[in-house]
């Protein structure tokens, strides 16, 4: 019987300070680049109480170094230079669990890993099943970590001692994780697939992201309002108002109206004042109840929120139902961005186009064989969508697949894998 994980509680040269002053910040340096080896590195945000999404601690682990926690926000009245960070770690590998989180972040504030290990991709390459970091510290170290603040409002200050605990303890194994899943990458023959995918991370982390073109139709659910046009007036309308709110009073724009209270009111239409005090969700404070020490945070945003009275809401919603028709979002505005790519339902597949729907299903048993020769998921030998674009293509017979699918995103290794029996399979 295997030995029960054991539990770290903390860090195992305790819990750190935050780092939050010019002074503190050149002496961090200075241990930086006084230390060798990889960097572990995570960092919180306050998604969901704030309106951004920068971070608001960042720490990092380096063998010599030891645990620091940075606060980026307070740095920057300080007038941090990170550039003199990127000096200290000198185009050391960054170690981050689930990158495509952090990256962004990082890179925002002038961060410039010099490579990547990603310990998620590496978990999922090799097919584990399980693949939190909590999971993999398990598997690869038999400990367990205490994870209690990971929906944290990170903005708050001063940082309780708990929540640095929990924190420094997200990067206090990752050196150690990645030695062990290096050598496991190299024994299962998949050590250059996952340098790819780790390479491809990076560039598409520091990246700047591409703005959505239509992005208050990024609401939950905007689907269910069809072709009606009038609705997605009123649903673009109270999209408006609430991110100028939130932009105002620094909060995150579900906090003060939810995407379902907008699919309401677009989908009733309430034309005078009965009508909306009859859509109790339009009337009523957004209250989020876990049950946790969150719902304490949720309640420091509790006068912001009051201060936003319902009439807000009727007012747009009143001004939105006097548009005229040809005000009201086109279908051509309100078209998903990622319009290009093949549809995702397999009754639309199989009952309008049947041919390529059993192209499909061919290309699908072939990639699920290679799953299991490799043991590689089947999402990471090649992205579902990808399959789908290149199975809804027409005259698929003239088509290079192998020149396809790299026109999609797909990685050299990824492509000599699956190019040559996808071929076979559907053309």
């Amino acid at each position: 019987m295997a030995d029960e994980p054991r539990l770290l509680r903390e860090p195992r040269e305790g819990v750190p300070e935050v780092i939050d002053t010019l002074e503190d910040f050149h002496l961090a340096c200075e241990r930086l680049a006084q230390s060798q080896g990889p960097l572990a590195a995570d960092a919180e945000r306050a998604s969901g109480f704030r309106y951004g999404h920068e971070d608001w601690l960042v720490q990092f682990k380096r063998d010599g170094a030891g645990i620091m926690l940075f606060d980026p926000i307070a740095l920057a009245t300080e007038h941090v230079d990170w550039e003199e960070f990127n000096g200290a770690v000198n185009g050391a590998t960054w170690i981050i669990h689930d990158s495509l989180q952090d990256l962004p972040g990082y890179a925002a504030l002038g961060m410039k890993p010099g490579a990547l290990f990603d310990t998620e991709i590496a978990a999922r390459l090799l097919g584990l099943h399980c693949f939190g970091l909590a999971a993999v510290t398990e598997r690869y170290l038999g400990l367990t970590l205490a994870k209690e603040h990971s929906a944290a409002d990170w903005s708050y200050r001063p940082l309780p001692r708990d929540w640095r605990n929990y924190a420094a303890l997200d990067v206090e194994l990752l050196i150690e994780v990645e030695d062990r899943m290096r050598r496991e990458l190299v024994r299962s023959g998949k050590a250059q697939w996952a340098e790819e995918e780790f390479s491809y991370a990076l560039r598409k982390g520091t990246t700047p992201p591409i703005p959505h073109p239509v992005p208050w139709m990024r609401v939950s659910h905007i689907t269910v309002l069809g072709h009606d046009r009038q609705g997605q007036a009123v649903a673009r309308a109270l999209w408006q108002k609430r991110e100028e709110l939130a932009r105002e009073h620094d909060i995150a724009p579900t906090l003060l109206l939810s995407d379902a209270a907008i699919i309401a009111a677009a989908q009733i239409k309430p034309h005078n004042a009965k009508e909306f005090r009859g859509v109790r969700i339009l009337n009523e404070r957004v209250r989020i109840h876990t049950g946790s020490e969150q719902d304490k945070m949720f309640e420091r945003y509790g006068p912001i929120q009051r201060s936003v009275r319902p009439s807000v809401w009727k007012s747009v919603i009143q001004q939105a139902l006097e548009l005229a028709p040809d005000e009201w979002p086109t279908i051509s505005q309100t078209a998903d961005q990622d319009h290009a790519n093949a549809p995702r339902s397999m009754k639309y597949w199989s009952t309008r186009h049947p041919h390529r729907y059993a192209r499909l299903q061919a290309a699908r048993k072939v990639i699920n064989q290679i799953s299991q020769d490799t043991r590689t998921p089947p999402e990471m030998v090649i992205k579902p969508q990808m399959l789908r674009n290149l199975c809804w293509t027409d005259e698929i017979e003239r088509r290079d697949v192998a020149t396809f699918l790299t026109g999609q995103g797909a990685r050299p290794w990824q492509v000599k894998l699956v190019a040559a029996s996808v071929t076979r399979a559907i053309m």
